[in-house]
């Protein structure tokens, strides 16, 4: 690889792990200003994301000006493109923290439920599939996207379990449906999260290996030998 577009894409990996610790921090805000019904907490969320968007919009752009100026080709253009992908997943990630804040915003103002949902170990086990889904793409670490691919059902059952609270809860208590409906609404904000970092671990898997799991990850799963959660 030539040493200026090694150089440009050791700057390109920094900005992106910067990117993605500031996602990360805005989505543990999002669901602790439910926990703690802080609502200047959430209004915090809404502020960081005009900072994530304008981030992700340079990101883009060295990108772009990285492909133009170097024309890059084999493992450097894959590299390259999975960045921009992973640029967009990390955009619309930001945009899942902000509808969990205005979900607290408006549960803040409103009664407390009879009904109390735990998103915590939810929220924790995300939080890790995304911090490895960046892991693994800069260092282009294979195992660890096969470890947050495997991790995805375990937050998709969180989900489920919390949806079904949510749903007999309503039964139980209809005059609070509303409420109990933005809580549901969080698990599945948080569920659509992890599918996000779920398309960069197979993004990895594809650039390293050149293997395509998209939509066939039980397959893969099967060929090599491992379990999904």
């Amino acid at each position: 690889m030539p040493i200026h577009l090694h150089r440009e894409i050791d700057r390109l990996k920094k900005n992106v792990l910067h990117l993605g610790a500031v996602v990360e921090e805005n989505v543990f805000r999002a669901v602790k200003s439910i926990e703690d019904r802080d609502v200047k907490l959430a209004k915090k969320v809404l502020e960081v994301d005009a900072e994530i968007d304008k981030m992700e919009v340079e990101v883009e752009e060295d990108c772009l000006k990285i492909l133009a100026l170097n024309q890059p080709v084999a493992i450097d253009l894959r590299f390259l493109i999975a960045m921009l992908k992973l640029d967009n997943d990390l955009e619309r990630i930001g945009d899942l923290a902000v509808n969990i804040a205005e979900r607290s915003i408006y549960l803040a103002n409103n009664p407390p439920t009879n009904v109390s949902f735990e998103y915590r170990e939810m929220t924790r086990k995300t939080e890790a599939m995304l911090r490895k889904s960046l892991d693994a793409l800069v260092n282009l670490n294979i195992e660890l996207a096969r470890e947050v691919c495997a991790a995805d059902d375990e937050i998709d059952a969180i989900e489920r379990k919390i949806v079904e609270q949510a749903q007999e809860a309503i039964k139980k208590y209809p005059d609070e449906a509303d409420r109990l409906l933005h809580h549901m609404f969080v698990a599945r904000h948080l569920e659509r999260i992890a599918d996000h970092a779920t398309n960069i671990a197979e993004d990895v898997i594809y650039m390293v290996g050149g293997e395509i799991v998209r939509h066939r990850v039980v397959n893969y799963f099967q060929k090599h030998g491992r379990n999904r959660q």
